[in-house]
């Protein structure tokens, strides 16, 4: 979902001042917990919707930010949209490739069966990629089969990346991506909005909590009837939930 806390930005437009200040990247907290580790290698987080421009258009009303245009991903039927999260992390908003033709396969992010925007993952750089999944496996936590893409930007430059392609089923637990020699999407001047918080909800924390752990991840995850991750970002009238 995409919304916003009208009771949060209404006390903020009536206070004249930010209530809800951005923090910066290494001084994220919710719950007591610090959020420093994951700060510094959060690559981005994915909000999947069944309609690009739709996402597109949302994000900017509520935040008063227009998302930058990503790219395609060739194959795979979607294309996205980018906006900073501030330092070297940001928002990949993806969705059906308005322009392209139906894949021969499905959509990844489960976007086909999407019926509203979702924040369906998160992604980590480890500045050591091969060498974390390895340690990853050492304790008995399999990341996921390791995949090449890559995609035109909106310039037409080729962008090239490794994944992991972990198949846990809810998103909670970090996909972990490595840009290589290809130029950071978040070093190209996007437009930014901050990051104020990130956390998930599980019927069964401890589980989540555990591959967190051996990854080497650092996320709240609390009790909660359903999985799902909920960030927050500090739109133009105030937070904007995204989750």
């Amino acid at each position: 979902m995409l919304t916003s806390d009208i009771s949060t930005a209404s006390a903020q437009r009536t206070a004249g001042r930010g209530a809800s200040r951005p923090l910066p990247l290494d001084d994220i907290a919710d719950g007591g917990r610090t959020y420093s580790r994951a700060m510094r290698e959060l690559d981005h987080l994915v909000l999947a919707g069944p309609h690009l421009p739709t996402l597109v258009a949302d994000f900017e009303r509520l935040t008063g930010v227009r998302p930058a245009p990503g790219g395609r991903h060739s194959g795979l039927g979607t294309a996205n949209h980018l906006v900073g999260l501030g330092g070297a992390a940001y928002l990949e908003l993806i969705g059906p490739d308005p322009d392209g033709d139906e894949p021969e396969r499905p959509r990844p992010f489960g976007i086909d069966a999407l019926t509203e925007a979702t924040l369906v993952t998160w992604a980590i750089r480890p500045i050591e990629f091969d060498e974390r999944i390895a340690t990853a496996r050492s304790g008995d936590y399999e990341p996921g089969s390791v995949r090449s893409m890559s995609r035109r930007t909106a310039d037409g430059d080729l962008l090239r990346w490794r994944l992991t392609v972990p198949d846990d089923g809810h998103g909670l637990v970090p996909f972990l991506i490595d840009w290589g020699s290809t130029p950071h999407p978040a070093s190209g001047g996007l437009p930014e909005v901050a990051l104020t918080s990130l956390s998930a909800t599980h019927p069964s924390p401890s589980d989540v909590l555990r591959a967190l752990d051996v990854l080497g991840a650092d996320l709240e995850v609390v009790p909660g009837t359903r999985a799902g991750l909920r960030a927050v970002v500090h739109g133009l009238y105030g937070p904007v939930v995204l989750s």
